[in-house]
């Protein structure tokens, strides 16, 4: 082996095979010489690999030391090197073990089974559609869609086989409404279930009914439902009859979301200003014009200049200042440390809002009343329910940059991957890459 090649395999990175020789193909027009350098741009490197230690079995890993079969050269895409196309060349063996018995296809170093890519590229083309849409990263690398897309889903097939399992014991339930892009479909809404411990989606079904929410917990075994502790959700009710009604998940307790009773009580404060607006005279309608989102928003994240633009609509009707006073109330009742103190606020607000005469009120107090247990769940057990709705935000990024998605399992799966994010930490992004440097030769093996 010369200077070059030996250089060649060090570069190559992967230990018991060396670089045998290498060449040029031509993969396109040279560029002319007027416009650029010659650079041998339109060209593509191939390395010739050769093997020096013993094959491995596919299926054990165990040393083979007899061969049956000798096949013809293969070649897998790699890496770019000074922009140049890289193909490793190699003619693999059939190998017959002696541990396990079988004769399958040697173990290749550098890929996986059944692939044409590195597993180096398909983890250089992964973290790539992470920030960019396929179309880019295919015209980047010089490669089709479809490929750029196959490879993207080998590499995270491989990060979730090598993620450690973490035990489920809050899951938290939405639903997504597909709007433009599901109009084709028969379902509008989809409903995701994820680990509220990572904060990472884990299931993905079409429909947002109690069958849709049964069909998840029918895959979860018995000792996975013992190990769930609660379920965090919106005020849908079908998702809490799932729970409910399931007998293996009688201990688990059903938390209503912060967010969404807030919301619930915006929207009766907003009905409530719209009804009072109506009836008032000119003078006070034109004084409320526009003021809607300053009585949903929170007293405390409002400006100076706008907590006293409210403060005179408020002064002008004091049924709309009770409204307000109570959804205000509710904001800080729900912050309550513990469980008995947040029954004690909830039982308060059910007291101011019982009168018959105020609709609005009244459906925000019927509401409570029906979901008391859920929501006193949620001062008892306080989990991150805020992780649900980050959810929605990562969703909202992958359409975009996507321009939508027909396949729900893949969008799940770069889902789960955009929330947990390894990519974000050096840690994690040199464990992300280890899948494709780690050679399957740990001690060098003579031939």
């Amino acid at each position: 082996m010369g200077q070059r090649t030996r250089t060649l395999a060090q570069i190559f990175g992967f230990d018991g095979f060396k670089v045998e020789a290498f060449f040029e193909k031509p993969c396109g027009a040279r560029i002319p010489y007027d416009v650029a350098p010659p650079l041998l741009r339109g060209m593509t490197l191939v390395l010739s690999v050769t093997r020096r230690w013993l094959a491995r079995c596919l299926g054990c890993g165990g040393r083979c030391r007899r061969i049956k079969a000798y096949l013809c050269a293969r070649r897998w895409a790699d890496l770019t090197w000074a922009e140049h196309p890289v193909v490793i060349e190699y003619a693999p063996v059939r190998v017959k073990c002696g541990r396990c018995g079988a004769t399958p296809v040697e173990m290749i170093a550098w890929a996986e089974p059944h692939q044409r890519q590195t597993r180096r590229l398909q983890q250089r083309l992964a973290v790539d559609v992470a920030s960019m849409p396929i179309a880019h990263v295919a015209a980047l690398h010089g490669l089709d869609w479809s490929t750029v897309r196959r490879a993207e889903d080998a590499a995270l097939a491989r990060w979730e086989q090598t993620r450690p399992a973490v035990p489920l014991r809050m899951a938290g339930l939405d639903e997504k409404y597909l709007g433009r892009r599901g109009k084709n479909r028969v379902e509008k809404f989809v409903t995701i279930v994820s680990n509220l411990a990572t904060g990472e989606p884990i299931w993905m079904g079409p429909g947002r009914r109690e069958e849709t929410v049964a069909r998840f917990f029918s895959s979860l075994t018995r000792e996975q439902k013992a190990e769930l502790v609660l379920v965090a959700m919106d005020m849908h009710e079908p998702f809490a009859n799932a729970v409910r009604r399931d007998p293996d998940l009688a201990h688990a307790a059903v938390v209503h979301d912060p967010f969404h009773i807030m919301k619930r009580a915006g929207q009766a404060v907003d009905e409530l200003r719209r009804e009072v607006l109506f009836r008032a005279g000119p003078e006070l309608r034109a004084l409320g014009r526009g003021k809607r989102w300053l009585c949903l928003r929170a007293w405390v994240r409002l400006k100076d200049h706008e907590r006293a633009q409210l403060a005179v609509l408020l002064r002008g009707n004091n049924t709309l200042a009770h409204g307000y006073q109570v959804k205000e109330h509710l904001r800080d009742v729900l912050k309550a440390p513990s469980g008995p103190e947040m029954a004690q606020g909830l039982r308060h607000i059910l007291r101011r809002t019982a009168r018959r005469d105020n609709v609005p009120m009244r459906k925000l107090h019927d509401s409570l009343r029906h979901h008391f247990d859920a929501i006193v769940a949620l001062g008892e057990h306080r989990p991150p329910t805020g992780r649900i709705e980050a959810i929605n935000n990562n969703w909202e990024t992958l359409v975009r940059r996507g321009r939508g998605y027909r396949d729900l399992t893949r969008m799940l799966r770069r889902l789960r991957f955009m929330v947990v994010n390894p990519i974000s930490t050096d840690g994690g992004l040199e464990r992300f890459l280890a899948l494709g440097v780690t050679p399957p030769y740990p001690v060098p093996i003579a031939a």
